[in-house]
């Protein structure tokens, strides 16, 4: 299994069976893929746990999936799930699932990952494997799905690809699967994901034995969770600009996070961000715990996503400047996805929009 024509990371599979073998293929009809572009050009407030009702106890992880923001390198969807998922593999690109809440094994061809709160599961391009939920309460999953790989930045590799020591984490923070998962079976379905002329399209095909017959596997391509707990902030005297924050990068996007930290020492710093036009990119920010100093009064709260576009600026709200003078210390996390094409709303992110958040800064809106 290897990437960019077996030139990048690969791994050796030793299954026990022929995993070519098909006995059927039909067609999966995905959850509603369509967009709608962000016209008139807005910021958007987005609250995603108003999307979940008390079926999700029913949903499952893949299939219960809603699309919230996307374009041609990236796809944004949100899902509360109570359910095992169907067997599954996205065949576009890596997914980078972070957990808002609950936890699960995720199941694969190379093992077993333990999922739980504030972890990222990396999931690289084809990997067979599923959610199964553990524990009560509903697993809260924002799935970002690439149309390429994910991997840790650049900048913070040797040029043999060990993490460095100005790295805000290292390899001892990433967890990969454990002993082999082995698991009996004959006809079975797989879910898979996969380009059509169109777009998004999928395919259900069914296997003549259990796809999870790895016996053993060997390499450097492989799913792996790490948790935003072990990142370490990068801080500084004064305001540090967001690629600080960086905790992976993709084709034309990047993943990062804020997470609780030091904020800025010099005496006269104001520590919330200044009013800024990320001119190339849109931002996205799900706020998944703490309090974030910069959005108070804007309705924003946990489980909300703000959507920033590129050609609008943006900043702090009304009074949030005076009130963060003198911190020391802001306890807040949020996952922040950069994209460098416009980004457009799924149907999840229309049924969850806030109307009233564009106008938050003024303080009023369209006289109609």
């Amino acid at each position: 299994m290897g990437e960019e024509g077996f030139s990048s990371d690969s791994a050796l599979l030793y299954h026990r069976g022929v995993p070519s073998a098909l006995v059927d293929a039909s067609p999966w009809e995905l959850p509603d893929q369509a967009l709608t572009e962000n016209r008139p050009l807005l910021p958007r407030h987005l609250k995603l746990h108003d999307l979940v009702g008390e079926d999700w106890k029913a949903a499952d992880a893949v299939t219960g999936r809603r699309l919230v923001l996307g374009n041609a390198d990236v796809r944004i969807s949100y899902v509360a799930a109570g359910q095992p998922s169907p067997l599954y593999r996205n065949a576009i690109g890596d997914e980078c699932v972070y957990v808002e809440s609950g936890a699960a094994t995720v199941e694969t061809v190379f093992g077993v990952l333990t999922a739980r709160q504030g972890d990222y599961v990396l999931l690289p391009r084809a990997t067979t494997h599923r959610w199964v939920p553990t524990g009560s309460d509903p697993l809260r999953l924002y799935a970002i799905e690439a149309n390429s790989h994910i991997a840790p930045p650049k900048r913070y590799l040797s040029r043999y690809g060990q993490l460095l020591e100005h790295a805000p984490y290292c390899e001892r923070d990433l967890h990969g699967p454990g002993e082999p998962f082995l698991v009996e079976g004959t006809d079975v379905e797989v879910l898979v994901k996969h380009r059509g002329s169109r777009g998004v399209t999928g395919t259900r095909h069914v296997y003549p034995t259990h796809p999870f017959d790895v016996v053993g596997w060997d390499g450097c391509l492989y799913p792996y969770t790490f948790n935003v707990s072990d990142f370490e902030p990068i801080t500084g005297r004064v305001h540090q600009p967001p690629p600080v924050h960086q905790v992976f990068e993709a084709n034309n996007f990047v993943i990062c996070n804020f997470v609780p930290r030091k904020v800025d020492y010099h005496p006269l710093a104001v520590p919330v961000p200044y009013y800024h036009s990320n001119v190339d990119s849109d931002e996205v920010m799900f706020y998944c715990g703490g309090d974030y100093e910069a959005r108070k009064g804007s309705g924003i709260g946990q489980g909300s996503i703000s959507l920033h576009p590129g050609g609008h600026s943006h900043g702090p709200q009304p009074g949030a400047v005076e009130r963060s003078l003198g911190a020391e210390f802001f306890d807040e996390l949020a996952v922040m996805v950069d994209t460098f094409r416009p980004l457009e709303l799924g149907e999840g992110g229309i049924a969850a929009e806030d109307p009233a958040y564009a106008w938050s800064w003024a303080g009023r809106g369209p006289a109609r």
